[in-house]
């Protein structure tokens, strides 16, 4: 810890005596951020996954629908 300054007000953040960044030492606080951020983009895929779903279904829609509408218009 000779490169880093403990910051006062918290005993898990340490200032970098190079770049004089503030780093969090608190090993599971770090985990539980990465799992947070993990779980967070977990859920963007999903739903940027189901708008594809239903993107797709209402294509298909509008040809089931245009489909029906020759078989229609030819009777």
């Amino acid at each position: 810890m000779s490169e880093y300054l403990r910051v006062e007000e918290n005993e898990d953040l340490a200032r970098d005596k190079n770049s004089q960044a503030i780093i969090n030492t608190n090993k599971s606080s770090y985990d539980k951020a990465v799992m947070r951020s993990k779980a967070a983009q977990k859920q963007r895929d999903e739903l940027r996954d189901a708008t594809r779903e239903i993107n797709n279904i209402k294509c298909e829609m509008h040809e089931i629908k245009s489909l029906l509408q020759q078989l229609v218009g030819k009777k």
